[in-house]
């Protein structure tokens, strides 16, 4: 399925569950002029080709004790990313992990509760290569939803 497969009822309910994952189907139904039973169905549907990738909840870092939010480029050689990817993936304070272009292969987002952690976090990332990290003050944007149009 293509977002051209997509009809304008598809696009309203996607946005719906992108804003609050909660909202009642009784709700969204009423709002697109389905029955309850179809909006499940259609939504099963998104699920199931991948439009949908999962319902989360979104929660507070700093009130769960991470205060520290980083961003960590490390330069990766192509030759130790299969040794790299199995290790960052058990890596709990790694909020996402991507290989990018430029002068580091890696973009890591990191969340821990003090800056002495951070410290030996980057130290033993600096075995995969050479690192540049920025800690965060303030986010004016967080994490905002696709652009569904």
């Amino acid at each position: 399925m293509k977002k051209n497969e997509l009809d304008h009822i598809d696009f309203e309910i996607l946005k719906m569950l992108q804003a609050n994952a909660r909202i009642p189907l009784k709700e969204i139904a009423a709002k697109v002029y389905l029955s309850s039973p179809a909006v499940s169905a259609r939504i099963e549907t998104l699920v199931n080709k991948g439009y949908i990738e999962g319902f989360h909840a979104q929660i507070n870092p700093e009130v769960m004790g991470y205060h520290i939010k980083a961003f960590i480029n490390l330069e990766v050689i192509p030759q130790d990313k299969k040794k790299f990817y199995p290790y960052i993936k058990e890596c709990k304070n790694v909020v996402e992990c991507n290989c990018v272009t430029g002068d580091y292969s890696m973009l890591l987002e990191v969340l821990f509760q003090s800056t002495s952690e951070l410290d030996q976090f980057i130290g033993e990332l600096q075995e995969y290569g050479r690192t540049n990290t920025l800690i965060v003050f303030s986010t004016s944007v967080e994490h905002r939803g696709v652009i569904i149009e």
